[in-house]
């Protein structure tokens, strides 16, 4: 839902710059990213990567990044992605596969691709990995396209 700071930005009718406009809103509201100190590193139509660096405080009893942190930068790469046209979406399910723990001090990056967008749904892989290449998680979402823009005005009807 976008309140009216968001109603108030013209939306940009080229698709990357749309794209861009979208992701900086988006962001700008999202304080769970942003707690997590996640950082919005590209978004094109279709398309987000986001990375974000393992603290201390986000390991588990093994010394590695819990896996709920590696799920939520996933999530929110997707999140971007589904939403860089501007149309309001949601996750409508989502799995992930864990293939290497990530270490405190690792800079993850979570890589969204859209695969698949037919009329309100749409399919998107998130590949993680760390700042070496190393693969870390491979996620899979589903999307729902709902009412609503995150900026610019909607369109009557």
């Amino acid at each position: 839902m976008r309140d009216d700071s968001q109603a108030a930005v013209q939306a940009p009718t080229d698709p990357q710059e749309l794209a861009a406009t979208v992701g900086a809103a988006m962001y700008a509201g999202d304080a769970a990213s942003q707690g997590l100190q996640m950082r919005l590193e590209a978004i094109s139509p279709g398309y987000a990567r986001m990375s974000m660096r393992v603290r201390g405080d986000m390991l588990n009893g093994h010394r590695t990044c819990h896996g709920g942190f590696i799920f939520a930068l996933a999530d929110s790469a997707f999140a971007f992605a589904c939403n860089s046209r501007n149309q309001n979406t949601v996750a409508s399910g989502c799995t992930i596969d864990y293939l290497a723990p990530a270490y405190e001090g690792d800079v993850l990056s979570a890589e969204a691709r859209e695969r698949s967008l037919a009329g309100r749904t749409g399919v998107y892989d998130v590949a993680v990995a760390n700042q070496d290449g190393r693969a870390i998680a491979l996620f899979r979402g589903r999307s729902y396209r709902i009412k609503g823009q995150m900026v610019g005005q909607e369109p009557p009807g």
